[in-house]
């Protein structure tokens, strides 16, 4: 029961997360993969010049189609100060499919897209040029079935 009760709560969520609109203006970092695949080593960044303390709730919206061949996505999420040093790192866990192997976000237009929650929160305290970057942590490379990411915040 309390199994049931979980998948419940995860599907919900993830259901009434896709549901949010995003603009262009929110999108911090964008990538459409050539061919839907991502290959090991081929972060995702952006370059951001932050004028004055910010506060972002942070979320990515990840789009996979059915040649993606996991239940599941990893992927370490990192901040990199104006010196290039790690100002924020973390890595994450993303259960996409139930136990039986179906997808837990209805498909549309050939994908399955997962608005996932990364940090809420996440403060930047001084000026300067910040580094946004995203790498996936698969055993697989290259990896397939990926169309698409944006990491929004949702001020």
């Amino acid at each position: 029961m309390k199994h049931a009760t979980q998948v419940i709560v995860t599907l919900t969520c993830l259901f009434l997360m896709g549901c949010q609109q995003h603009g262009k203006d929110d999108a911090l970092l964008h990538r459409d993969f050539f061919n839907d695949t991502w290959e090991r080593f081929d972060f995702v960044t952006n370059t951001l010049e932050i004028k004055e303390e910010t506060v972002y709730d942070l979320s990515l919206s990840i789009s996979f189609t059915d040649a993606y061949p996991n239940d599941d996505f990893s992927m370490v999420f990192t901040v990199f100060d104006s010196n290039d040093n790690p100002y924020r790192s973390r890595g994450y866990k993303f259960k996409l499919k139930d136990d039986e192997g179906n997808w837990s976000a209805e498909e549309k237009d050939g994908c399955h897209t997962f608005e996932l929650p990364i940090n809420k929160q996440f403060r930047i305290t001084e000026p300067g040029t910040y580094r946004f970057q995203i790498e996936y942590r698969m055993p697989k490379t290259p990896m397939y079935g990926v169309r698409a990411l944006t990491l929004y915040a949702n001020n």
